[in-house]
C-alpha cells in the first residue's frame, strides 16, 4: 500500500536532551552531532527517508491525518551513536492510555494507535538507515584490538 501525502517539515533536534534518558535506547558515546544530522534531514535525508516510508507503510490517510494533527513528526529524535557507528533514533508515540486522555476524536482503536506506532517506529529506522547510507561518512569511535584472532 502508498500513502499519497506531502512530507512533513522535519524535526528541530534538541541539543539538551540526553538519549539515554528514553527507555528505548542506550548511547554509550556523548557527541551526538545534532547538529550535523539537522543539516543532512533539512537538505534532503528526512525528504528521502518520507517518500521511501509512504511507499511502504501500512499507515493509511486517516492514521497520518491524526499524526499531523498531533504534530508527532516534530517530536522526533536523531542523534550519533559513535561507540556503535549508527544513527540512533527516539520515535514519538501514542500513550497506552490513549482513550482516557481524549488524545484525538479520530482515535478509535487499538489497531489504529497500533498502526500509528508501528509506522512511526518503521519511519524512524528509515531515517536512520538513509542518514547512514546515503549523508554520514564520518569515523566510528571503535578500534578493535590488535589481538584479534586470525579466522
Amino acid at each position: 500500500m502508498s500513502l499519497a501525502v506531502d512530507p512533513p517539515e522535519p524535526p528541530t533536534l534538541e541539543a539538551q536532551i540526553d538519549p539515554d534518558e528514553y527507555e528505548d535506547s542506550e548511547v554509550m558515546g556523548d557527541e551526538y552531532r545534532r547538529e550535523e544530522i539537522q543539516e543532512f534531514l533539512e537538505t534532503g535525508a528526512w525528504k528521502e527517508a518520507f517518500e521511501q516510508w509512504t511507499t511502504e507503510t501500512p499507515m493509511d490517510e486517516t492514521e497520518f491525518a491524526i499524526v499531523v494533527d498531533l504534530d508527532l513528526f516534530s517530536r522526533f529524535d536523531f542523534f550519533w551513536d559513535g561507540f556503535a557507528d549508527r544513527v540512533g533514533y527516539h520515535a514519538p508515540g501514542l500513550p497506552e492510555d490513549w482513550r482516557e486522555r481524549d488524545i484525538h476524536p479520530e482515535l478509535d482503536s487499538w489497531g489504529t494507535v497500533s498502526a500509528i506506532n508501528a509506522g512511526l517506529t518503521e519511519f524512524g529506522q528509515i531515517v536512520c538507515d538513509v542518514l547512514k547510507s546515503e549523508y554520514i561518512d564520518w569515523e566510528s569511535d571503535y578500534e578493535p584490538p590488535e589481538d584479534l584472532p586470525d579466522f
